[in-house]
């Protein structure tokens, strides 16, 4: 359909939670702010609100659209859950200076890929290539003694069971999922807290490491600031990592 994934709005989702309560330790941000920033992203993380995110992938690379489109939509519902009407009165909450408070598309957009990207090869890729891997392994067993020609090059060569055969393709993909389970301690270092380009400019001091311990907590991943936040912004080596994996 080419719409913009839910994994990536979900995990703007948690970084927005977890940025404003970074901002509210850190004394840049209202408790009453907070608040409603972290019960509107619950909203989202339900799927209460995925009707509002109509965009595409087709977007700048740094994905502003999206980032603003979370932002809109957390500003606007904060408004009506404070009982208003929108477009009546002035919103409590600033999409720019509050919901994107400490930060940028370009660090943002790159963690909410980390985030989507993790979970997904934790909870779904990884089980199933299992499960397939198990599968193969029992046809191992199963055709231990059928004895077959092996073919090199479209022509007969020596026997072999169809057993062995099998137990190749359960072993490359025992390869695999190795390589995809290395793959995501690259995936978990995030570049949120490098903001426009990198530098942190407009972040409070420890902004990084808590916002980052934030995302872990409410992931159970191990999510952890990029040491190199100008890299994080630039290149997407962690993903592209991920796909050679798979």
């Amino acid at each position: 359909s080419g719409s913009m994934p839910m994994e990536i709005i979900y995990g703007f989702a948690q970084l927005k939670k977890a940025a404003a309560n970074t901002n509210f330790d850190l004394g840049v941000l209202s408790k009453v702010k907070r608040d409603l920033i972290v019960k509107v992203c619950d909203e989202i993380l339900e799927g209460k609100l995925d009707d509002h995110f109509p965009l595409v992938i087709w977007q700048t690379g740094s994905g502003t659209q999206s980032n603003m489109n979370v932002n809109e939509v957390i500003s606007n519902r904060a408004h009506v859950i404070e009982g208003k009407m929108l477009g009546e009165g002035e919103k409590t909450l600033g999409p720019n200076d509050d919901v994107n408070r400490s930060q940028s598309s370009n660090d943002t957009f790159p963690t909410a890929m980390h985030i989507a990207c993790y979970k997904k090869i934790i909870e779904t890729t990884i089980p199933g290539l299992k499960d397939l891997k198990n599968a193969l392994n029992e046809k191992a067993i199963a055709f231990k003694d059928i004895v077959k020609i092996g073919r090199t090059h479209l022509m007969d060569a020596t026997p072999l069971t169809l057993g062995q055969e099998f137990s190749g393709y359960s072993t490359q993909l025992e390869n695999g999922i190795k390589a995809l389970q290395y793959s995501l301690n690259h995936l978990a270092e995030i570049a949120l807290g490098g903001t426009a380009v990198g530098t942190g400019i407009n972040t409070p001091n420890g902004y990084s490491e808590k916002v980052a311990s934030y995302i872990s907590e409410y992931t159970g991943f191990p999510f952890k600031t990029a040491p190199n936040k100008f890299e994080a912004l630039a290149a997407h080596d962690a993903i592209v990592g991920s796909h050679s994996a798979l």
